[in-house]
C-alpha cells in the first residue's frame, strides 16, 4: 500500500484537494520538463479505458486509425494563417538536430491539421475517395504558461479525427454524428458526466473553423471544463492546401472538411467531477479496478473464501482485484481504496463468515450490505450498475442546482462565482462576452431555446451558458 495523508477537504481549498488527489491516487505527477507530466500506471489505466472506449465508437462510424509524425514543417503550418496565428503563443520550434541548424524550423504539433491535410491533397483526387474518415492516437505539444496536470499540461495524449467530404451537408452532419454519437455518449454513458452541449462563440471557435461544437462539464466547484470538441471547417483548410477532387460531373471542387478530439483531460474532469473528500470515484464502466476483494484477516478460512469470491466476480466480467495484506490495518487500506475510487468493496472475514455473509460497500453511496457467500457475483453486479446509475444522477442533480437563468452580464458574472448562468445571446452578444472574459468569466458554449446544438452559431435566438472555466 502507498503511504496515504488526509486530504485537504473540496470546499476549504479544491485545487489543493485536487492536487492531493491526483498524488496520493497515484495517477500522475510532475516531470522534469516544465508543465509535462509523468502519467503513473493507475492514471494510465483509467486512459487507456477511455481510450478504448472511445476508440470502438469511432471506428462504429467508419473510421480507421492512422500514425502521423509528430514534427509539422514550418511552412506546412504556415499556409493555414489562422491556424498558426491561433497557436503561436504555444508553439515549440526545433531548429538543431545531428549537431546542426535545419535548413527548415520543424514545429513539434500543437494539433495535426496542416501536415494532415496537406497529404490528404496528394490522396484525394475523385469523388469516389471521398469520404475520407481517418483518425489519429498520439500526443501534442502546446506550451502551456499555467500547467495543472492532467488539466493543461504541455505535452497530453489525445486523439484527433479528420475527415473530407464532397458536400458541406455531409460534413456538417458528420461532425454532429461524431459529437453526439461518441463524444456526448461516450461523457454521459461511460463517464457519467451530465454535459451541456453547444456551439463556441466566433470568439472561442477553434482557428479556421466555420463552426465548434463543444461538451461542457460542470465540475464539483462549479466551474466548467471542456470535454470533448468537434469543427466544421468549411473550405478554409481545403483552399489552403489545394485539397481538390473531380465530380461525377468531371468538374473540379473543393473538399469540405472537419475535425475532432478529446484529451487526457477526461481523467482531471472525471476527477473533479466525480470525486469527494475521500479522493476518487470512477464510474464503473470505466474503472481499470472495478471490485476489490478485502481480506479482513488472513486465517485459511477467510483467504479460502477470498479466493472463491474473486474466482466467481472474474467468471462474470468483473475486473476485480484482490487484498490480502492483512499486515496492514483495515482502517488504513479500506481508506486506500477509497482514495483510488474503486466502485465496490468486497469485505470478507471471520465474523461475516460465522453468518455465511460478507459485506458489498459502495464507493459512491457508501451503503453497505450482507449478501450471501454464493451470491456475491449478483450482488457485485447489482451495485456496480447502482453506482453508475448513482454518479450520472448526481453530475445531473448538481448542474442543474448551480445553473442560473439570468437576464443581464452583471447578473452571469454573480452566478458564475459557483456554478453557470444562462442568459439570452442577444442581451449579451460579442461586447457582454468581452465584459465577462475581463470578470474571467466565458461563454462556454451557445444553445438552442430547448437545450440544442444551433446549426447556425450566427443565428438570432439563442442561449448562452457562462461560467468560469479550467
Amino acid at each position: 500500500m502507498t503511504s496515504t495523508t488526509r486530504l485537504p477537504s473540496q470546499s476549504a481549498d479544491f485545487p489543493a484537494w485536487y492536487g492531493e488527489v491526483v498524488r496520493q491516487a497515484g495517477l500522475a505527477e510532475s516531470s522534469a520538463v516544465r508543465g509535462a507530466m509523468v502519467i503513473k500506471p493507475y492514471g494510465y489505466a483509467i486512459w487507456e479505458a477511455i481510450q478504448r472506449e472511445l476508440d470502438a465508437r469511432i471506428k462504429a462510424t467508419g473510421h480507421e486509425n492512422f500514425y502521423f509524425p509528430l514534427f509539422v514543417p514550418a511552412s506546412v503550418l504556415s499556409r493555414e494563417g489562422r491556424l498558426i496565428e491561433g497557436f503561436a503563443p504555444e508553439v515549440a520550434v526545433v531548429t538543431e538536430a545531428g549537431g546542426k541548424t535545419l535548413s527548415e524550423p520543424l514545429v513539434v504539433r500543437p494539433t495535426s491539421e496542416a501536415l494532415i491535410w496537406s497529404t490528404y491533397a496528394r490522396w484525394i483526387q475523385s469523388y469516389r475517395d471521398l469520404p475520407l474518415l481517418y483518425n489519429q492516437w498520439g500526443n501534442a505539444v502546446r506550451w502551456e504558461m499555467r500547467p495543472r496536470i492532467l488539466l493543461r499540461t504541455s505535452e497530453f495524449l489525445w486523439q484527433e479525427g479528420h475527415t473530407a467530404h464532397a458536400t458541406r451537408e455531409d460534413a456538417a452532419a458528420y461532425a454532429r454524428q461524431i459529437h453526439f454519437d461518441v463524444y456526448l455518449a461516450f461523457l454521459r454513458d461511460v463517464l457519467g458526466l451530465h454535459v451541456f452541449v453547444g456551439a463556441k462563440t466566433a470568439m472561442e471557435r477553434f482557428a479556421g473553423a466555420i463552426n465548434t461544437m463543444t461538451c461542457e462539464a460542470m465540475m464539483r466547484d462549479g466551474k466548467a471544463l471542456q470535454m470533448a470538441t468537434s469543427h466544421e471547417l468549411g473550405q478554409n483548410f481545403a483552399r489552403a492546401f489545394d485539397i481538390e477532387y473531380t465530380d461525377a460531373e468531371g468538374e473540379r471542387q473543393l473538399c469540405w472538411t472537419t475535425s475532432w478530439g478529446s484529451s487526457t483531460r477526461m481523467v482531471g474532469g472525471l476527477i473533479m467531477a466525480h470525486g469527494d473528500d475521500a479522493g476518487l470515484r470512477v464510474p464503473p464502466a470505466i474503472a481499470p479496478i472495478q471490485t476489490v476483494v478485502v481480506a479482513v484477516k488472513d486465517d485459511d478460512e477467510t483467504l479460502a473464501a477470498v479466493e472463491r469470491a474473486e474466482g466467481a466476480l472474474r467468471d462474470a466480467g468483473v475486473r476485480v482485484r484482490v487484498d490480502r495484506d492483512a499486515s496492514t490495518g483495515l482502517g488504513r487500506r479500506l481508506t486506500e481504496w477509497d482514495l483510488k475510487g474503486v466502485p465496490v468493496r468486497v469485505e470478507i472475514g471471520p465474523r461475516d463468515l460465522k453468518e455465511g455473509v460478507v459485506t458489498v460497500v459502495r464507493r459512491d453511496s457508501g451503503e453497505k450490505a450482507a449478501v450471501p457467500v454464493d451470491g456475491v457475483a449478483a450482488a457485485v453486479a447489482e451495485a456496480l450498475e447502482a453506482a453508475q446509475r448513482g454518479l450520472a444522477e448526481e453530475s445531473r442533480a448538481r448542474t442543474e442546482a448551480h445553473t442560473r437563468d439570468v437576464a443581464t452580464v452583471e447578473e452571469a458574472i454573480e452566478v458564475a462565482a459557483d456554478g453557470f448562468a444562462r442568459l439570452p445571446w442577444s442581451a449579451c452578444g460579442p461586447d457582454g462576452e468581452r465584459r465577462l472574459n475581463e470578470h474571467a468569466v466565458s461563454i462556454r458554449c451557445l444553445q438552442t431555446a430547448d437545450g440544442g446544438v444551433p446549426g447556425d452559431p450566427e443565428a438570432g435566438d439563442l442561449v448562452a451558458i457562462a461560467g468560469r472555466a479550467y
